[in-house]
């Protein structure tokens, strides 16, 4: 009994001892020459540090590692880790040069990488999953301290690591095209992100162009790399002078799209959002010398396609002899004469609040006349626009120069009463001191147009009316109006309400 005591305690001292190791590497330091240290560590949360392990080689830092399995004892430069609820943390001092590069990571179960040493961590998937990959793409120059962390929580396990320099273009951005040909600059991601290579776009006799990219998700060849049309984006340059003159410009896409002719400054048209392809009309601008144009786009997915187009819009120094408005009597009188021999065939009166964006307010057709006369009986108080738009009998449009207008609109010793002057019900009602025969009540929005006109015959003194803000009971939409109510004799009076 006493010597199986003897050699029981024996063997269990003899099986102590071969368990014993000592871990090797001080978790500090990093690796280098793209081969990793990997500090082991006995637990989720890196702790328990058994010892170190390298991944890499000379020629690359990416590796893929599964440690020979689950449930099984990983070897290391030390004491081995059993690969169930443990984790690593994998170290490198790499040294990139100016370039683009993409960084996949992925693990079961998590995993992060941080390429300043652990400050952040620009891919983070730090949870319990089945294998999964991150990337992460960036402009890198100079030296980085990477840091690759992994826990596994039962089950498979695996941590891999993937670098690769991406393909990208090597042509300045900032140049111009000219003589009518684009540059056009071409990049992977809807943020100007990666930029991949040029095309060109339009041809020497017009910068017109409409590009569709070969059609969905399919392959782009630029100048240097192949983009995918799906998430990208494009920015076109072109330097241009112009004669002068009055030019406007036809932009559209699919998706977002905006056009400047001031080398980005401001854009001219700028429809910077998801949508199907639909095209926008510029304001009409004048012209004189050389302008640097910028279009923009991007495509977020789905179909594709970018198009711009400028016409010149002719002027009538001789034809137009005069173009006048005039405030008169709470209207605005606009008088216009044509040279002998001129043909038009309609003229557009346009008006607009802030001189960019006009609409159409009254048409006239040509006639053998050469002096023409028409009255803006909406106007309100304030400053307007009015410009002609005048086409010719061969279809040739022609715009005036732009006439600005204040208008004071009188009323007199009228006093109206519009209640409520927030309108929830299609409803107003109003109360006028004086009486006015033969009225006409015409509801006007905030941009001059005439929504609603009506009669009453008669509006007796100090009986107030019950006045519906559109025929038919159709509500208007919620904004500001204008309510303008005129006589046979003259009389003039004009309230505001909001419709909600």
């Amino acid at each position: 009994m006493k010597n199986s005591i003897i050699i029981l305690l024996c063997l269990l001292c003899f099986s102590g001892s071969a368990q014993i190791c000592t871990p090797q590497g001080d978790e500090i330091s990093y690796g280098v020459n793209n081969v990793w240290i990997g500090y082991a560590y006995d637990n989720m949360n890196l702790t328990g540090y058994k010892s170190y392990v390298n991944e890499g080689t000379a020629g690359s830092p990416n590796f893929d590692e599964s440690f020979g399995g689950s449930d099984v004892n990983y070897a290391t430069n030390g004491c081995a880790v059993f690969t169930s609820t443990f984790s690593m943390r994998y170290k490198l001092t790499k040294n990139f040069t100016n370039g683009f590069y993409i960084f996949t990571a992925g693990g079961d179960d998590g995993y992060r990488l941080s390429l300043d040493g652990g400050t952040t961590w620009v891919i983070n998937n730090w949870g319990d999953h089945s294998y999964a990959t991150s990337t992460y793409s960036v402009t890198l120059n100079g030296t980085y301290n990477m840091v690759l962390e992994y826990y596994e929580n039962g089950g498979g396990n695996r941590i891999s690591f993937d670098v690769a320099a991406a393909c990208s273009g090597s042509e300045n951005t900032a140049v111009y095209g000219t003589g009518n040909i684009w540059n056009g600059y071409i990049y992977d991601g809807i943020n100007f992100d990666l930029y991949s290579g040029m095309v060109h776009e339009g041809n020497a006799g017009s910068l017109n162009f409409d590009e569709n990219f070969g059609g969905n998700n399919v392959l782009y060849a630029t100048s240097s790399c192949n983009v995918q049309t799906e998430t990208f984006s494009a920015r076109y340059r072109l330097t241009k002078t112009f004669t002068t003159g009055s030019y406007v410009f036809t932009v559209g896409g699919d998706d977002g799209y905006r056009l400047s002719i001031d080398g980005g400054a401001t854009w001219l048209v700028d429809r910077w959002n998801l949508q199907s392809y639909n095209t926008t009309l510029s304001p009409v601008v004048v012209l004189n010398g050389t302008y640097n144009l910028v279009l923009e786009y991007y495509e977020s997915g789905g179909d594709n396609r970018v198009s711009v187009a400028v016409q010149a819009l002719n002027i009538l120094p001789v034809d137009l002899t005069i173009f006048d408005a005039t405030p008169r009597n709470n209207e605005v009188e606009l008088n216009w004469s044509v040279a002998a021999g001129s043909t038009p065939k309609q003229f557009r009166i346009e008006r607009s609040s802030n001189g960019i964006n006009f609409n159409t307010i009254s048409t006239t057709a040509g006639s053998a006349s050469s002096h023409y006369t028409a009255n803006d009986k909406t106007a309100t108080t304030g400053t307007w626009y009015y410009r002609l738009k005048i086409t010719d009998i061969n279809g040739s449009i022609y715009y005036s120069n732009i006439r600005v207008v204040r208008v004071t609109i009188d009323s007199g010793n009228n006093e109206v009463l519009f209640y409520p002057s927030v309108v929830t019900n299609n409803f107003v009602m109003f109360k006028s001191s004086i009486n006015i025969s033969n009225a006409t009540i015409t509801v006007i929005d905030i941009n001059g147009r005439i929504n609603s006109q009506q009669k009453i015959t008669k509006i007796t003194d100090a009986v107030p009316v019950h006045l519906p803000l559109t025929a038919q009971n159709n509500k208007l939409a919620a904004g500001f109006y204008m309510i303008k109510v005129s006589g046979a004799n003259g009389e003039l009076v004009v309230g505001k309400v909001i419709v909600q």
